[in-house]
């Protein structure tokens, strides 16, 4: 599930992975829908992530008609589709969907109409579960109905975290008897409007949390550069405009234009990331302080591409600039700041620093002891590189 070395693999595709054999076996049910035709579209097999998860939900539906372990409070089909709020561009984005559901899952699913397909997408976009590993690189999408019964934060009070395909969910703050259950559906770098924005868009609601109320950390999370002569205001709202467009931009650039790039000359695409993110940090910098969420934004997307190259030197240089900053914005626990501190560990034992490698990596098991738990396998791991080193 986690790695590829040392796993079974199905004989017939060779794309599906398992732990064992027994597992292989277990999964057959679900695979089944998508083997032949991986065997089939070659190449050419691509249907999205949604599109996996929800084949998937439709042939679990089949086999298991009554409620699962997984829906003992909420059901699946009572999920919130807010489906009245979706514009043009999300419904045509279903559409879409629905058709490489029919184009590549045609032989072994049964589907329900238009109607209920157009419902059945909107519930998985707005309760689905992004899965990552422990340095937060992204490995899939799974729904846990009972999981997504808790609502949102930008101070949550528990966390969640996997263990192969179960969900966990553990408290990070004193929880009183009555008090309610938070959760966040986002990430909590940025400052309250661009939360909100996320929330919006993806969720359909603004957060009347704490955090979004009295915007406490923006300022922090804005900083602007001590200069003898400050920026004008209109200069830093530009720079912010500025900063959202070329994040996004970036995030186009990255999951479309480079992914050819990347296929066909990878060194050439990737030299041109980190030329995006450079230049875009040297324009940002006139104005931002390194601790500036934008800043720390692009220098987290440069330190990726650094490590996809193997440029260990590189990396741990953004690395150190990105980890205080991370520490000073995000909540206590952060998986975030746990993932920065496990990333910089492993870049110092790389290159043979092993007293900052120790402490980093330290400073991550105790933040993942909390979120994920004293028994969980990604600390045997990196308990086991600390003595291996």
């Amino acid at each position: 599930f986690l790695r590829k070395e040392g796993l079974s693999k199905c004989g017939r595709c060779k794309q599906a992975f398992y732990c064992d054999v027994e597992c292989q076996k277990e999964d057959w049910p679900m695979h089944k829908l998508e083997c032949s035709a991986m065997c089939a579209f070659g190449q050419n097999w691509n249907p999205s992530e949604t599109v996996r998860l929800t084949a998937r939900v439709l042939a679990k539906q089949k086999i298991h008609p009554e409620r699962t372990q997984s829906e003992k409070l909420l059901a699946l089909k009572e999920f919130e589709s807010h489906l009245d709020k979706l514009d043009n561009e999300k419904r045509e984005l279903i559409q879409n969907d629905i058709a490489a559901l029919h184009h590549f899952y045609s032989k072994h699913l049964e589907y329900p109409d238009n109607a209920a397909l157009v419902v059945l997408f909107a519930q998985v976009n707005c309760n689905g579960f992004t899965i990552e590993d422990e340095e937060l690189s992204h490995l899939g999408s799974a729904i846990f109905p009972d999981v997504a019964l808790m609502n949102h934060s930008c101070c949550p009070n528990v966390i969640v975290t996997y263990k192969g395909t179960l969900a966990e969910v553990r408290a990070v703050k004193e929880i009183e008897p009555g008090e309610e259950v938070f959760t966040s559906y986002i990430d909590l770098l940025y400052p309250t409007e661009d939360r909100n924005d996320r929330l919006r868009d993806s969720y359909f609601f603004n957060c009347d949390c704490r955090e979004c109320s009295t915007k406490e950390k923006d300022k922090e999370k804005l900083e602007i550069r001590k200069l003898n002569e400050p920026p004008s205001a209109e200069a830093v709202r530009d720079m912010i405009k500025y900063a959202r467009n070329v994040i996004e931009e970036f995030r186009r650039a990255k999951h479309y234009k480079y992914i050819l790039c990347l296929a066909l000359a990878p060194c050439t695409g990737l030299v041109e990331l980190l030329e995006i993110c450079e230049l875009s940090l040297d324009k940002m910098g006139a104005v931002f302080e390194d601790s500036n969420v934008y800043m720390l934004h692009m220098m987290y997307q440069a330190m990726g591409v650094c490590l996809y190259v193997q440029d260990w030197e590189g990396a741990l240089r953004y690395g150190q600039k990105i980890i205080r900053p991370y520490s000073k914005h995000y909540p206590s626990y952060s998986l975030n700041v746990a993932s920065m501190w496990l990333k910089l560990g492993r870049l110092y034992m790389a290159l043979e620093n092993r007293a900052a490698g120790v402490k980093a990596l330290k400073r991550a098991i105790a933040i993942m002891e909390v979120a994920h738990g004293k028994d969980h396998p990604y600390i045997s791991e990196i308990k086991k590189e600390l003595e291996d080193h």
